[in-house]
């Protein structure tokens, strides 16, 4: 498939995490019992009207910020008309014409440079109620007994990104998506939590031949919330579509489910358009006006954001490292080692396949990292350092095999057993180490001194 061209283009959705809903009073809480959290504005009783949010407003505007968007003067709510069960008004609250945040961009660092991936637009609309399938194996409509509907989530603040199709296959996607959700959960607007349901995405994907102009009919597939299934959906849809092309078959702009046990996508029903919405200001709301000293504000509390962490750790620890601590925000871990004179590469690796300890026993696992303790000791100080206080002289009297002589040729044995990970080792993925480090220990029954260990692995990992 050399001769086509993969285009990505996401919508991605994330709940914003205020105390109340998006245009009622209504608390939020995850996991509450079943329509608990509801009143007449979010079940959308006659004459109950909507009342915005200030926070969810402040959230958006903080996202928009960080990813350089244009912060609208003047931005208008709106009326996207369609019917499902789940939404009681027939319509949702949203934003279309005028967003709260124009266009910007996001750049992903990469071990060659940056991908920039162009932001069309952030905005904020509300939720949808949650339908919970009753009967069946399967939890999906098809084969159920009965279809019940949960309206706590209805109206929960929903926070938009659109991207430009700018993206050229999966790891384009993940490494964006999982960069964007670095970002949200920093600003501290959002958990991003896809396996509880306040992050998923809109995946768009087409295929066009290598230098075509423009861009041929897109699928959709909906409400993904997982990384491993977004990747493997994109790639579903490009062979499909490909294969599809190259039959001489019209490939129709249609809406998909991904079924992860075939790995194969099935049509849903056609895309709707813009049109097929019918958008209109929603009546009930006067225009958001944010205030020139609200957005300065917001700017000032910005923190240094996770694309310009990646970069300034790249030349400590390789950019694969830096890029697996920052995007699961494990480097601050890294950090604190580093402090107390742990180097940066050994203290990354610990970062990245050690549990949490609690930042006041860094000094001490630095001060027992740097020693020569057996791996049992080292285990026992950081399953210790994570419960509370622990002191190094527990654990120095515990020495290691430090003798590179006796280890090199069990890390010889292990390198020759595991092909595949030196493979993506030498491939940039210098994470892995932490897997040799580990068959070591186990081959040694935890004596090797880590320190001699790493030094050997680096220096016949790179002959």
């Amino acid at each position: 498939m050399a001769e086509w061209e993969t285009v990505v283009g996401l919508e991605v959705h994330a709940h914003l995490k205020t105390r109340t809903k998006m245009f009622c009073r209504c608390e939020l809480e995850y996991g509450a019992a079943e329509n608990s959290r509801t009143c007449p504005v979010c079940l959308a009783h006659p004459g109950a009207l909507p009342v915005p949010n200030a926070r969810a407003i402040e959230f958006t505007i903080k996202l928009g910020l960080a990813l350089g968007c244009e912060i609208a003067d003047r931005a208008i709510f709106a009326r996207k008309n369609y019917f499902y069960p789940d939404l009681p008004k027939g319509y949702q609250i949203s934003q279309y014409e005028s967003p709260l945040c124009g266009p910007g961009s996001l750049a992903v660092p990469t071990a060659d440079g940056e991908e920039v991936v162009g932001i069309v637009r952030a905005h904020l609309e509300e939720d949808a109620a949650k339908t919970v399938h009753a009967g069946g194996a399967t939890g999906r409509s098809v084969g159920a007994t009965a279809s019940l509907v949960d309206f706590n989530r209805g109206g929960t603040p929903l926070l938009e990104i659109v991207t430009e199709p700018d993206l050229r296959s999966a790891d384009e996607a993940l490494r964006f998506l999982r960069l964007l959700r670095q970002t949200i959960v920093e600003l501290d607007i959002s958990d991003a939590e896809m396996e509880k349901g306040t992050l998923r995405a809109d995946v768009n994907v087409s295929v066009r031949r290598q230098g075509e102009e423009g861009f041929r009919p897109r699928w959709e597939i909906k409400n993904m919330n997982s990384f491993t299934f977004i990747g493997r959906a994109i790639e579903a849809a490009v062979r499909q579509q490909v294969a599809a092309h190259e039959a001489g078959e019209t490939v129709v702009q249609s809406t998909y489910d991904y079924d992860a046990d075939t790995d194969r996508l099935t049509v849903h029903r056609s895309k709707e358009e813009a049109d097929d919405y019918r958008y209109f200001p929603e009546p009930d709301l006067v225009p958001v006006e944010p205030p020139a000293e609200l957005v300065a504000r917001l700017q000032g509390e910005l923190p240094e954001l996770p694309g310009t962490r990646i970069r300034r750790l790249a030349p400590l620890v390789g950019f694969a490292l830096a890029a697996d601590l920052v995007s699961t925000g494990n480097e601050r871990k890294a950090e604190l080692l580093a402090a107390e004179g742990v180097d940066w590469r050994e203290a990354a690796n610990v970062a990245m396949n050690r549990g949490d300890f609690l930042p006041e026993n860094a000094h001490a696992l630095a001060a027992i990292m740097q020693a020569n303790v057996t791996r049992e000791a080292l285990d026992g100080a950081f399953s210790a350092s994570a419960i509370g206080p622990i002191e190094a002289n527990d654990y120095l009297a515990q020495a290691a095999v430090g003798d590179e002589d006796a280890l090199a040729p069990v890390v010889d044995a292990v390198l020759a057993a595991n092909p595949g990970q030196v493979e993506t080792y030498k491939a940039g993925k210098e994470g892995v180490l932490g897997f040799f480090v580990g068959q070591v220990m186990k081959e040694t029954g935890g004596k090797a001194d880590p320190k001699v260990v790493n030094k050997l692995l680096r220096e016949k990992l790179s002959a």
